[in-house]
Parts: structure tokens; C-alpha cells; sequence
């Protein structure tokens, strides 16, 4: 038995959350029945009672999810399914006595799609043993992405993902490759030859973001000379890639919404909607949930563009990457410079490996292509690596700038206390292969306890890419 054979009752009433629920438990394989009431349900589960999962929220129109639990159990007895409940952080208490009366878990809103994906996995587990996630990587031999194990995870998924989303949610620091993610993503899709637009939203103000995204009629403002289409209309039946959306200003994510909603856009100083048909991929180095919070960000688009979250690690968190991509780049710029692809001599590999890379994929690749500008020799060494004018950059290892020897540039306790403690939990999970209960109880912490870390750490298990 598969992760398909996990049946869950999805009972959520407002129509965006639950769209995006719907969607992405079935691009996860999921077999789901979605219920806007309690009374339907309730209904539902009378007429089928082989769910293996409720996932309800507590807030219903017709009756309290709570209330819909205590009917079941008075009904269905044994039968009621294992249910999950979806709360805000005014009704925890609510939902931790759910949990004394027998509810399987909790989640709060806002809350990360991705470790939701997870405990559904891991409570379906607990049901069937057989319905463990296969570690499809292993049949995988497209290592395009990296040979680290979470980017060919993500490779092995992307064409699942291209063939059936049409959001996608792509997050990671600066530099850490979003955009070469996305171009992956539109490139293992039914139609790699449709067109691919990319838009940095925090490049342009306002104003002229607008008119970039829908494009404009003539006359339409001062300076519209002529009629211009937007990336919206540019992008129709391929990709649309819009980068840092978590610097769009809450006006333009009203308006980008009822896009998403829609799927038409109206130019500006045009009467007339048109039709789009296209595959949107937003991507930020911000932690939006945090961004729902303070407000800055609105809650509905949130969870619009979060149906399916790619997270790409920090390079430094993928070491088995550094040198497949430094290999990669410098092959790139012998095809762009019609030469032999340069060599990496075992000083500069092992100063590459040494790196922390703050500047991730982006910083490598301009490190190396400065290196090959400046020595004309073919193989590199440690020495060429490094930017006389940035002493600070790449230092030779030894060399007494480093983190290592330097007290001063260490990170504060408290991080370095942070780190030790989700490489110690990362361990644990992959030694009971992610498996929540047998985590905990080897850590010695509930299962709320090490879901809120995993969530704090951004720690996921298989196929959360």
C-alpha cells in the first residue's frame, strides 16, 4: 500500500483554504472527500466510514468542529477516523482538550503546508505501517538540481509537480537558486518549449510593477506611448516566475490575488479582461508565515500561492553540492567562452568545501568566474579563488581571518545552540526514518513539541520538497 491509499476527509468551509488543501493533498497522492459543513460530514462518514483521516477545522458555519468530534464518538464509536484539527491561536485551548478527548493532533493557523504534509504522513503511517512514504530518490537518476539528497528529492518530484500545479511557492535564502529551481520546473512540464517570464518584484516600484504585470493601453498613464502586454499576457501557456513576491506592497497582492482567483488580467486602461492561462511560480527569501503575522502580507494569497512549497536549503547546508556545481559552472562559461571547461586543483576544492558561502549558488558562481577572468591557467588553484581586493572572501584554509580561529566573526551562543539543536533532532528523525511518535520518544519530548521544532528548524522529511 502507497501513500495514494491514504483516505482523508478534508471539512474546511472557507473556499481558498480549502481549494488549497484539496489541491495539494491530491498532488501528494492522497485519496480526499472535501466537506464545506459539519453536517455534511458528518453525512459522509455514515455512508463511508473506511477515512483513514479527518482533517477539520474547528471554526465550521453550522457546527464547531469540536462538536462535530463529540458526535462522531457518540455515534461511530470505535469507527470515527483519526482527526487532525485546523485552529487559530485563539482556540489552542479548544484543541488541546481535543487531544484529551481522544483528536490525533492539531496544527495552528498560519500554518507551514509542508509540515502539515508531514504529520498527515505520519499519522496515516501510524494507521498502516504500509502507507510509509517510498524514498523515491533512490529509483532517481536525475541528479539536474544536485547530488545532495534534498535537492534530488526535489528533482524527483518536479515533474509530478509539473505535470499537475499550477502554483507553486519557492523559498530559500538569496542566491540559494530559486529561479534555476523554476526554470527546472518549467523545463519538466508537458510544454518546456511555451514561453518562461521572470519578474523581480522588488525591483520595480509600484507603479511600474503594476503596468509590468498586466501591461497597459496606450495613453494609459504619462509615458505610455504605445500599447505594451503585461508578463501575465507574455507568459500565457508557459510559466510565469515572480520573484521576491514577499516585497509586493498589500495593494498589489489585492490585485495579484484576483488574478490568481480569476485567471484574467485587465491592462491598465483597458475595459476588457483577458484570459490567462499559465503556470505561476512565486518565490522570496522571506518568511512570509512570519510576514501573515505582523500583517504585511496577506493571509488569503498566502495560502492561494502555498498549495505547493519548494524550500531550497542553504548551500552550506548541502555540501555534497558545492563541487557537482562549481564543475557545472565552470563548464557553463567554457560553452559561453567556446573553450576547455577549467579544472579545480585539490587546494581550491578543499577551500571550496571549507566556504560557509553566505552568498550560496550566486556567490560560486561569480567566484569562479572572476577566477577564470583573472588566471589563464587551466587548472585552478586555491590562490585564484580568492579576491585580492575582498581579503575576506574565500579565505585560504589556515588563514587566520576564518570563523575558525577568529572569536570576533563566531556566531552569537545562541545560534550556534540553535544549529547544534536541529542537527541533533535531523539525526534523530533520520535514524527512525522520520517517523514523529519513535522521534519524540527517543528525544524524550511530545509529538507537539518536536513538530513545533521541526517547524522552528525548518526541518521536513521525505517528499516535503
Amino acid at each position: 500500500m502507497t501513500t495514494s491509499s491514504c483516505r482523508i476527509l478534508l471539512v474546511e468551509d472557507d473556499p481558498i483554504m480549502g481549494e488549497s488543501l484539496y489541491d495539494r493533498f491530491e498532488l501528494e497522492g492522497f485519496e480526499v472527500t472535501w466537506c464545506q459543513t459539519a453536517g455534511a460530514a458528518r453525512e459522509t462518514l455514515e455512508g463511508d466510514r473506511h477515512f483513514h483521516l479527518m482533517v477539520s477545522d474547528i471554526r465550521l458555519p453550522d457546527l464547531t468542529g469540536d462538536a462535530l468530534f463529540a458526535q462522531l464518538q457518540e455515534t461511530l464509536a470505535q469507527e470515527t477516523p483519526r482527526t487532525l484539527f485546523i485552529t487559530g491561536y485563539g482556540a489552542v485551548e479548544t484543541a488541546v482538550d481535543l487531544l484529551k478527548r481522544g483528536a490525533a493532533d492539531y496544527i495552528t493557523k498560519p500554518f507551514d503546508l509542508d509540515a502539515l504534509i508531514g504529520q498527515i504522513r505520519g499519522l496515516c503511517a501510524e494507521e498502516d505501517p504500509r502507507m510509509q512514504t517510498a524514498d523515491a530518490v533512490s529509483a532517481a537518476a536525475d541528479l539536474s538540481l544536485g547530488k545532495s539528497l534534498p535537492m534530488q528529492r526535489m528533482a524527483a518530484m518536479l515533474p509530478r509537480v509539473a505535470a499537475r500545479a499550477t502554483t507553486v511557492l519557492i523559498t530559500g535564502e538569496s542566491g540559494a537558486g530559486k529561479e534555476f529551481v523554476a526554470h527546472a520546473l518549467h523545463n519538466a512540464g508537458p510544454n518546456p518549449d511555451a514561453p518562461f517570464v521572470a519578474v523581480n518584484c522588488a525591483a520595480l516600484p509600484e507603479n511600474l510593477l503594476e503596468a509590468e504585470l498586466f501591461g497597459h493601453e496606450k495613453g494609459a498613464f504619462t509615458g505610455a506611448t504605445r500599447q505594451r502586454r503585461g508578463v501575465f499576457e507574455q507568459a500565457d501557456g508557459g510559466t510565469l516566475f515572480l520573484d521576491e513576491i514577499g516585497d509586493m506592497s498589500l495593494a498589489m497582492q489585492a490585485k495579484l490575488l484576483r488574478v490568481i482567483q480569476e485567471r484574467q488580467v485587465t491592462p491598465l486602461g483597458s475595459e476588457n479582461p483577458l484570459d490567462v492561462n499559465l503556470r505561476l511560480v512565486c518565490a522570496t527569501h522571506r518568511n512570509l508565515r512570519e510576514y501573515v503575522d505582523r500583517g504585511d502580507f496577506r493571509e488569503d494569497l498566502f495560502y492561494r500561492i502555498n498549495v505547493v512549497h519548494l524550500r531550497i536549503p542553504p548551500l552550506r547546508d548541502r555540501r555534497e553540492d558545492i563541487l557537482w556545481l562549481a564543475r557545472q559552472t565552470l563548464e557553463d562559461l567554457a560553452r559561453r567562452e567556446g573553450g576547455e571547461p577549467r579544472r579545480l586543483a585539490a587546494d581550491a576544492e578543499q577551500a571550496m568545501l571549507e566556504h560557509e558561502w553566505p552568498g550560496n549558488v550566486r556567490e560560486l558562481r561569480h567566484c569562479l568566474e572572476r577566477a577564470t577572468i583573472f588566471s589563464p591557467a587551466p587548472v585552478l588553484g586555491e590562490a585564484d579563488l580568492c579576491d585580492p581586493a575582498d581579503p575576506d572572501h574565500l579565505p585560504p584554509s589556515g588563514d587566520p581571518s576564518t570563523e575558525a580561529t577568529d572569536p570576533a566573526s563566531r556566531p552569537p551562543l545562541a545560534d550556534y545552540l540553535q544549529a547544534q539543536e536541529a542537527a541533533y533532532i535531523r539525526q534523530a528523525l533520520e535514524h527512525h526514518e522520520w517517523r514523529i511518535t519513535q522521534t519524540a520518544e527517543h528525544l524524550g519530548i511530545s509529538r507537539k513539541n518536536l513538530w513545533e521544532k521541526m517547524r522552528r528548524h525548518g526541518l521536513q522529511g521525505p517528499g516535503a520538497e
